[in-house]
């Protein structure tokens, strides 16, 4: 599934989650993000990485309530402050078999190589070309590793004052932490 973050979502390391009051079910998701180097559009696979500027730290900060009860998922991933990255912009590494961990207050959650992504980066960036003309610093996703709160039994949804990480192996750590309003 594709969908669309909004800039205002956007924060970098250090910043605050903002957990809004009217959702109960906050969640992160550690992810690999792919940044985009010059304005393209239908790019094939074969092509693809030549857009690529490079690589960074991603948390799809997602309100799980919200998520179950709209129906698309605009609210409930791109809500101010849902979309943490960073610390920086890697250019030289090879994206098809580093680790990606995501931790909460230190503990490990989740712990998994991109050589499990379901589509690999050439495959995401060709296919969302075909669609929308990505632009320089555009951001795409590649998923997350099992291990999300809503999965958990039970689940495990963020709090006030949980400290949510994302560590890639080659590009650094990526730590938010999380503020009830």
């Amino acid at each position: 599934m594709v969908f669309y973050k909004t800039p205002s979502s956007v924060i970098g390391p250090g910043d605050t989650i903002i957990r809004p009051k009217d959702t109960a079910k906050l969640d992160a998701e550690a992810e690999l993000v792919v940044v985009i180097k010059d304005r393209c559009r239908n790019v094939s696979k074969e092509n693809a990485m030549q857009h690529v500027l490079g690589y960074t730290c991603g948390n799809d900060v997602s309100a799980r309530d919200w998520q179950e009860a709209d129906r698309n998922w605009w609210r409930a991933k791109s809500t101010d402050t849902f979309s943490p990255a960073g610390p920086f912009i890697v250019t030289d590494i090879n994206p098809s078999n580093i680790r990606v961990t995501g931790r909460i207050n230190g503990k490990e959650v989740q712990s998994e190589t991109t050589s499990y992504l379901i589509f690999d980066i050439p495959t995401l960036v060709s296919y969302t070309s075909k669609f929308v003309t990505l632009e320089p610093g555009d951001m795409i996703a590649t998923g997350t590793p099992s291990g999300v709160g809503y999965a958990m039994d039970p689940p495990r949804f963020l709090k006030d004052g949980d400290t949510v990480v994302c560590d890639i192996s080659g590009i650094g750590t990526l730590s938010n932490t999380v503020r009830s309003v």
